[in-house]
């Protein structure tokens, strides 16, 4: 994310723009460090991680069984899920250890280490913490993390600005915007407009999750205008409350084991609410309702 942030790579791995070197040793606790062996140019993330599960399990099964590991540079085999010896290092200075006699000693000057320092982009993490610290969350949240990662933070912050609820536009931006690149298509604040109607009880979350596909479907618009095209309108009390009745009528053992303290029981009868109201009932007052009802 940092070479992304800086522009120094597009960091795509299984095209060859960024390669993972990963050494690799293993010891029992209070021994020494042990004998490292180097896997060469792994290419994904994934296989970063399975290389070097194998690797340290084939030092562990050398080391009991009385055999020594042998410096090495190994290579993945993601066929075979294992790694292969490309060649021992005998020698230490094999790892080039030694200085580089063909590169002159380089001392640059300060002026110019602050000019670059001064042109770097805010670094992910701290806009991890902004984004965090601005929601209420934690900076490494999976949602704070994957909208920092997708570059959608500013994003946030505009719809933010723009009056939307930012607890709701974090939910949109990560479950609806993953594919549409670093520049959502949707105009902030139509975003806001939208967890606006949220929040206010006219759109439910399933509602709401329609029509945030329909402002990136369209290039954005009024939500409200898409909502009543769609003939999503706010249910009223009553109504709801006879698709309660309805709910419990039907579930029965649910109901007895909801108001028996099984809050998972809930979600038969939510479930069915919701199925019968094709998504128009608000979830956050048919919870409020079954627990008035279970007193």
């Amino acid at each position: 994310s940092i070479l992304l942030a800086i522009e120094a790579s597009d960091a795509k791995m299984e095209e060859g723009s960024m390669r993972v070197d990963a050494n690799v040793s293993v010891r029992k606790p209070g021994d020494p460090l042990g004998t490292r062996c180097e896997i060469k140019n792994v290419n994904s993330v994934r296989s970063v991680g399975r290389a070097i599960d194998y690797e340290a399990k084939r030092q562990i099964v050398l080391i009991e069984g009385g055999e020594q590991v042998r410096q090495q540079t190994r290579h993945w085999d993601e066929g075979d899920g294992k790694t292969h010896t490309l060649r021992d290092k005998e020698d230490a200075d094999d790892y080039r250890y030694f200085l580089e006699p063909d590169l002159v000693p380089l001392v640059p000057e300060r002026a110019w280490v602050e000019q670059v320092r001064a042109s770097i982009p805010v670094l992910p993490s701290a806009r991890r913490v902004t984004l965090a610290e601005a929601a209420g969350m934690a900076p490494d949240d999976e949602a704070v993390v994957t909208i920092v990662d997708r570059g959608h933070d500013r994003y946030v912050h505009d719809a933010v600005a723009a009056g939307g609820d930012i607890g709701r536009t974090i939910v949109h931006v990560q479950q609806a915007f993953a594919d549409v690149g670093a520049e959502p298509p949707v105009p902030a604040a139509d975003l806001a407009a939208l967890t606006v109607l949220e929040v206010e009880g006219k759109l439910t979350a399933t509602q709401a999750k329609t029509v945030v596909g329909d402002l990136i479907e369209r290039g954005g618009g009024d939500p409200s205008a898409i909502a009543a095209e769609r003939g999503f309108e706010a249910m009223d009390t009553s109504e709801l409350e006879s698709f309660v009745d309805a709910a419990i009528a039907a579930q029965p053992d649910a109901w007895e084991k909801y108001c028996a303290g099984e809050g998972k029981a809930m979600g038969a009868i939510v479930g069915h609410i919701m199925k019968a109201s094709r998504g128009q009932a608000d979830g956050k007052l048919v919870s409020q309702i079954l627990e008035r009802r279970k007193g």
